[in-house]
């Protein structure tokens, strides 16, 4: 069966088609990223702007590389939850409109489960059940799989998501938005344990917070960095300890309590999914934490990190078949 994923959680428009769950036959996404940089931040109005500007082009590609055409569409599938309103209020509508013109069927997907559903369009997939972490720019959750019809949550952030704490850290060290992708690089030329970070302890010992240790960045570069960009560049070793000693405690989070999970749910597997996993530094921490604690570990792959709507796609056949 032909899937036509349809995701438009936040400032991304993406359509994908799918055969039976696993073969992507296309995979089309049009950000609007650069409207945001200039505001430091998604401005929901201008991400759900651009998706009613090019949602119809974004799918006639989809289906063009595919080489279908929408008739031979059996399914289509559209993120549903969690993302920004007007986004999602955009995709929805579409999605709804096309189903009913070609009477075929529409499913709504969770946009976190299908992170966690990524990693079975990869050669190397999970068995049942795993610990499952998404960590995102907008999201940082864990939970114990049994089957995509049984997904059980057990632990969240309860403040900034990871890769919010990431955009914010950047900020506060003039580097650019987003952030992920430059403290990445810059922490590489830093020392990790040069400053001593922490993250905020939270009451259930499987949530997250990541306000606290933002801030904690935010006075130390008061306290010890010029905020001037003439001025940081200058000391751009100092800024690289900061990059990287901040980077390097958000992982040891990560890891602590993805590795708590699954003793919790006496588990061997654990699979990590959303656009904060490209980060080089938490897949090679990851692994070998995972190699120490005896668990099998899964990443999606780097194509399928970001939001995407083949992996929308792919969930959407699976619930569907079961």
């Amino acid at each position: 069966m032909l899937v036509l994923g349809i995701e438009t959680s936040c400032d991304e428009t993406a359509v994908s088609v799918v055969g039976n769950g696993r073969r992507v036959y296309s995979n089309v996404v049009s950000s609007s990223l650069k409207f945001h940089r200039r505001y430091k931040g998604i401005i929901p109005e201008i991400a759900s702007r651009l998706h009613i500007e090019t949602i119809n082009i974004v799918t006639e590609d989809a289906v063009k590389q595919a080489g279908t055409k929408l008739e031979d569409i059996g399914l289509i599938a559209v993120t549903a939850y969690p993302g920004l309103p007007g986004s999602l209020l955009v995709g929805n509508c579409f999605a709804s409109a096309l189903s009913f013109s070609l009477n075929i069927p529409l499913i709504k997907i969770n946009h976190l489960h299908a992170h966690l559903y990524a990693s079975f369009l990869s050669e190397r997939r999970p068995c049942f059940p795993f610990v499952g972490l998404v960590v995102s720019g907008g999201h940082t959750n864990l939970f114990y799989v049994r089957s995509f019809s049984r997904i059980e949550s057990i632990g969240c952030t309860q403040d900034d998501a990871c890769g919010e704490a990431f955009d914010k850290v950047a900020i506060i060290l003039n580097l650019g938005y987003p952030g992920g992708p430059i403290i990445e690089k810059l922490a590489t030329q830093g020392d990790r344990r040069r400053i001593i970070f922490r993250c905020s302890n939270t009451r259930a010992p499987l949530d997250f917070s990541f306000s606290g240790i933002k801030t904690a960045v935010l006075y130390y570069v008061k306290n010890n960095l010029k905020v001037k960009d003439s001025i940081m560049r200058k000391d751009k070793r100092h800024l690289a300890d900061v990059a990287a000693s901040f980077q390097e405690v958000v992982i040891d989070t990560l890891i602590r309590k993805s590795i708590l999970a699954c003793r919790f749910k006496n588990t061997k597997r654990l699979v990590i999914g959303g656009g904060v996993s490209v980060n080089n530094r938490l897949r090679e921490r990851f692994v070998s934490q995972a190699r120490d604690s005896g668990l099998d570990i899964y990443f999606s792959p780097r194509e399928f990190c970001t939001d995407n709507a083949a992996m929308v796609a792919g969930l959407g056949y699976c619930l569907r078949k079961n």
